[in-house]
């Protein structure tokens, strides 16, 4: 199938939401139609055989067997689907979706279970992307409520000098911020490595169409009850479903917003530039970054989608040579009427420094600050629907947030949390190499690595 470019892609994939999470779904290389949930990025190396481990004879164990049964001869029947998961579980991955991934994963084989209960558990599975953590649950009548896939944990460093070894090792250009958020916004730094420095940001821009979305809702200009529709010119690829359905269908604000956050939406992300407006996006950017002219004229995920994959280099380097107000018309002039099929895969790295959107690690930290303060519901939600496998103990960090961004040679990753005792931190990470692509499967786990025990070091401080 193929795979959406991984420009825009978060670095978790989401089939969706609370009840669904494929963490290693951006390994891919980019493509230029429709999605997959999970992308065939490089092969990991097979793991040696073992036997495979007893299932328990418990609510959970019987659906984890019909699960493995049922991913080795898909597509699973819709009323299979139906009979075996819950119907909030459905609702946010329906069944076609829900096939599409199992199908993306290329298979499941059952390595190890780590922790069961009856109605829970978790373990380790081999797939065509290599080990993947998993862990299910279920309801009270017996059917699948919960499903997660996500990359396994790598060991969190235990002093900054670790950090920045290991760091320093992933990419050679990085930037890093962990900070605490005070009470007036502004956040103090406690550990650094270029923390001005602007890096390309991949999809991470979301958080500042997300912040100017937000001000136009505090302002009354907006509600996040409004209706947007979905017009073709406005579509773009994935990651994100938005782009799937009908034209001139609508979505609200809210579902929109928690979409382009939780699981990349790109449509998403275009549909609320195009409401919210191309100078409001630029506005907010420049209150909440040093580094905004930069990030002018503000590009959608479409344009950018065309710039890097339609005719490259043409359409790329007559865009850059223009001046501002030559690349504003330019775009509304020719990439706007370029359409999506002629996007075509990349999977090295495509004017890196020149054409993304960018930010430094404390223009990050200013967005998560900028966002908290707004307090606007359901700003929380819509930010804490996808932490990317972090792993924070709930109880010490009740509130987490998250956004990332991927494009060959760019891995970002930000976070928010905030522990039991009401202190805000945000741990950002930057890397890109705009020569070689990152391999996300070794990357990806260990930024969160870093930014796990970044929260631990943090909470010691």
């Amino acid at each position: 199938m193929p795979i959406a470019p991984r420009s825009m892609r978060s670095r978790t994939i989401p089939l969706m939401s609370a009840a669904l999470a494929l963490a290693a779904a951006t390994t891919a290389a980019p493509a230029a139609a429709a999605p997959a949930a999970v992308s065939a990025g490089a092969t990991l190396a097979a793991p040696t055989p073992a036997a495979t481990p007893d299932i328990p004879n418990s609510p959970v164990g019987e659906q984890l067997r019909w699960l493995l049964a049922a991913a080795a001869a898909l597509p699973i029947p819709e009323d299979q689907i139906r009979a075996h998961f819950s119907t909030g579980f459905l609702t946010q991955v329906p069944p076609a979706q829900l096939n599409e991934a199992l199908k993306s994963l290329g298979g499941l084989r059952l390595e190890s279970l780590t922790q069961v209960t009856p109605t829970a558990l978790s373990g380790v599975v081999t797939t065509a992307q290599g080990r993947l953590q998993l862990s299910m649950s279920v309801d009270g009548d017996g059917r699948i409520d919960t499903l997660l896939f996500g990359l396994e944990q790598r060991e969190a460093p235990r002093s900054w000098a670790e950090l920045d070894k290991r760091l320093r090792a992933l990419a050679p250009r990085v930037g890093f911020l962990a900070a605490e958020v005070r009470g007036d916004g502004r956040c103090r730094p406690v550990h650094a490595v270029a923390p001005t420095t602007p890096r390309p940001l991949g999809s991470m821009f979301k958080l500042y169409v997300l912040g100017a979305t937000a001000e136009q809702v505090k302002k009354g200009r907006l509600s996040w009850d409004t209706s947007l529709t979905i017009r073709p010119e406005l579509k773009s690829l994935p990651s994100g479903t938005l782009q799937d359905r009908p034209d001139n269908s609508t979505v609200s604000v809210r579902e929109a917003a928690k979409l382009m956050i939780s699981i990349s939406d790109n449509t998403g992300a275009d549909l609320l530039i195009d409401k919210v407006g191309r100078a409001r996006v630029e506005a907010q950017m420049g209150r909440w970054s040093g580094h905004a002219a930069l990030n002018r004229p503000f590009l959608t995920t479409r344009e950018l989608f065309l710039l890097k994959g339609a005719d490259y280099p043409r359409l790329a380097k007559k865009y850059l040579s223009l001046d501002r107000s030559g690349r504003s018309r330019y775009l509304s002039a020719t990439v706007a009427r370029t359409p999506l099929t002629e996007v075509e895969p990349w999977s090295k790295p495509r004017d890196l420094d020149r054409l993304e959107w960018f930010a430094s690690p404390e223009d990050v930290c200013r967005a998560f600050s900028g966002l908290s303060a707004l307090n606007t519901p359901p700003l929380s939600e819509v930010m804490s629907a996808n932490d990317a496998g972090l792993g924070l103990d709930p109880k010490a960090w009740p509130t987490v947030w998250y956004k990332g961004g991927s494009e060959p040679g760019v891995l970002a990753m930000g976070f928010l949390a905030r522990d039991a005792g009401g202190r805000t931190y945000v741990v950002t990470v930057l890397t890109s190499d705009p020569r070689t692509p990152l391999d996300e499967t070794t990357a990806a786990p260990e930024l969160l690595a870093l930014a796990r025990g970044s929260f631990a070091m943090l909470a010691r401080v």
